[in-house]
């Protein structure tokens, strides 16, 4: 018994039916794999990662990196002012070390400048208590550069006088590595400058 032959016309029609199913199947694919690939970048893009204290990695968006900055920023020129200006005879060569660590040639020109001008001899000499009161910085972006002002209250200590003191500096921050612990917040100041210092009163 001879095997019958299928119909030409219905081989060609599955035929080109697989063809395009399969061809459908592949544009599909290649249209969910680019916007997976994309979506994925978008989200690289959109994220960064730190180590956590237990070596875990956490996704930081962006976003929130730069909320975050203005903590940073805030706490680095907390820890400066704190280090170059909280003396006394005891600590002041390991605070202004520290300070250092946390500002570019503007910062070391003013300490040499204040060390040729005797301050820290007469710190010395008499026997001076430099306590640091309050810190209020205040920090904006300008063309992608951030700029602060901060006043600083400080008194110093005579023994029988008080003077307190304000004192008004100002500078830019620009991100740097983070250099645990000279450097955590990873931020340096630089053009920093003191414009003001008035005598606010004297305490017998």
């Amino acid at each position: 018994m001879k095997t019958p032959y299928k119909n030409i016309y219905n081989v060609l029609k599955l035929n080109r039916f697989i063809v395009l199913a399969v061809v459908i199947f592949a544009m599909l694919s290649s249209t969910f794999s680019l916007w997976m690939a994309f979506k994925t970048n978008k989200e690289a893009l959109n994220s960064a990662f730190a180590i956590n204290t237990d070596g875990s990695i956490i996704p930081l968006k962006l976003v929130t990196q730069k909320e975050n900055f203005k903590v940073e920023a805030l706490a680095h020129l907390d820890l400066f002012h704190n280090y170059f200006y909280n003396i006394d005879a005891s600590n002041y060569e390991r605070n202004l070390e520290k300070a250092l660590w946390l500002g570019n040639s503007s910062v070391d020109n003013l300490y040499r400048q204040k060390k040729a001008d005797g301050v820290y001899n007469r710190l010395l000499q008499y026997s001076l208590v430099q306590k640091v009161l309050s810190i209020d910085s205040q920090i904006e972006e300008q063309n992608g550069t951030y700029v602060f002002r901060t006043v600083t209250v400080f008194e110093i200590n005579r023994g029988s006088i008080i003077d307190t003191y304000e004192l008004v500096s100002s500078g830019n921050l620009i991100p740097v590595d983070r250099n645990f612990p000279n450097n955590p917040h990873g931020l340096l100041i630089t053009n920093y400058f003191e414009n003001t210092l008035k005598k606010l009163n004297d305490e017998s």
